[in-house]
């Protein structure tokens, strides 16, 4: 059950407001000056203040409350305070507001607008609370990922990219084939060589080979090797990437442009470790983990008898899918930085960055910071400078206030990174705080 603590002298009022939250299912406590209320809060748990502005006879300036409110927010600053008095001043009231108070109401109050008011408060601070308690769970799992893997130096923020490092670290020291799946220019290589950095074969090679970019009749020459004559051209004999891989880890991007010559030997390679290079018939061993990736669909694939249903479930031992740069939207804006030499981003520039879809992903947005960093003038880019559309940031960054949850959204996206949440809102920081603090909204820790 919520509580809320009724700091007033006045015990007639402290009686009616306990009645009117009892029929409610509201527990209160009662305090009847500031050093009361103040221990109060000091050793239980309170959701939500309503303070009295005036605590001695006769005094109406209100100088009490503002000096206990001040203290309140000093000691408590998460916790939400409605201001009650009988003797209302704009410009105390405005002052307030200002500095964080959730609301101010004159004596005598109106029953449902007060209730509707400390119900709401009270429900976004327990959000508030849920929403903190994720955050601080992320950026515990975050620290802990760096500490405990090496990561290769990967830029990221995003919860869904913590998801994928994480199965990725907990399966890099299996022996067993892994496949990653996602679009193209998300960094499905990146998470490969993590894998080969944690794994058993950390000190072997990291050999790669992108299947896509090759002609079918070479890729079996590349992955096994041939002999002088094995084809046209072959004038001498050459290692194939099985072979340079030996001892440490092969990863095959592009997977699903192997040719079914080439899938049947590589299912073999993968049960016995055993292969000839063209043209030969002397079979080598070598001991490789192979990775895998492909944005390809192998479910049709196989369906469509182009890829080896027997080789899909040989590689996909372990599946791990890279999402969408626009999937991860925490991850945009650091990575952003991470490709700038020597400059910085314009507000409006980091808002049409968060705006854009990034279809081309991790890539797409490489090239869009080198080619703004080579078009500003100065250090600063700006949005113009980017070539993005900007419709959606114009949007975000037009007049209308955000509400409670476009800021809890913002927030969450942005992994509690207070800056980057008020470039997403269009608002200044400061801008941020204050409407976070008036809709009661904590502040991440």
């Amino acid at each position: 059950m919520p509580t809320v603590l009724i700091i007033d002298d006045n015990a007639a009022v402290t009686i009616a407001l306990e009645v009117l939250f009892s029929l409610h299912d509201i527990a209160s406590l009662r305090a009847a000056s500031p050093e009361e209320g103040l221990e109060v809060l000091g050793r239980e748990h309170v959701d939500l203040v309503i303070q009295d502005m005036n605590f001695t006879l006769e005094t109406t300036s209100g100088e009490e409350g503002v000096a206990l409110f001040r203290e309140i927010r000093k000691r408590h600053p998460d916790l939400p305070v409605i201001l009650l008095t009988a003797w209302t001043h704009l410009d105390a009231a405005v002052e307030l507001i200002k500095a964080g108070a959730a609301d101010y109401l004159s004596k005598p109050w109106n029953d449902e607008r007060l209730l509707t008011t400390v119900t709401n408060l009270i429900e976004l601070g327990q959000a508030n609370r849920a929403l903190n308690q994720r955050l601080q769970r992320e950026r515990k799992a975050k620290r802990e990922l760096e500490q405990n893997f090496d990561l290769r130096n990967l830029v990221w923020q995003d919860p869904a990219t913590e998801r994928v490092l994480t199965l990725a670290c907990q399966v890099a020291r299996a022996d067993v084939p892994v496949l990653i799946t996602g679009p193209n220019g998300t960094g499905k290589e990146r998470i490969a060589e993590i894998i080969q950095a944690n794994s058993q074969v950390a000190d072997g090679p990291f050999v790669v080979l992108n299947c896509g970019a090759l002609p079918s009749e070479l890729i079996e020459a590349e992955l096994f090797g041939a002999d002088a004559g094995a084809y046209t051209g072959a004038s001498k004999a050459r290692e194939g990437k099985f072979e340079a891989a030996d001892g440490g880890t092969l990863f095959l991007d592009e997977i699903g442009n192997l040719p079914l010559a080439g899938q049947m030997k590589l299912l073999r390679v993968l049960e016995t470790g055993r292969f000839e290079r063209l043209g030969s018939n002397r079979e080598r061993q070598v001991k490789v983990r192979v990775i895998s990736a492909t944005n390809a669909d192998l479910g049709a694939m196989i369906r469509a008898g182009t890829f080896r249903e027997d080789l899909f479930y040989r590689l996909n031992v372990i599946e791990l899918r890279l999402p969408p740069l626009a999937a991860r939207p925490g991850d945009i804006l650091p990575l952003a930085l991470s490709f700038l030499r020597g400059k910085t981003l314009h507000p409006a520039a980091q808002a049409a960055l968060l705006a854009h879809t990034w279809p081309g992903n991790v890539r797409e947005l490489k090239n869009v910071m080198a080619r703004a960093s080579l078009l500003a003038q100065g250090d600063i880019i700006k949005a113009p400078d980017l070539g993005l559309p900007l419709a959606a940031a114009a949007v975000q960054s037009g007049d209308a206030e955000p509400d409670r949850d476009a800021i809890v959204q913002a927030l969450a996206r942005a992994g509690g990174v207070v800056s980057q949440a008020s470039t997403e809102l269009g608002l200044s920081r400061q801008a941020l705080y204050r409407r976070m603090e008036r809709l009661g909204i904590a502040r991440p820790t």
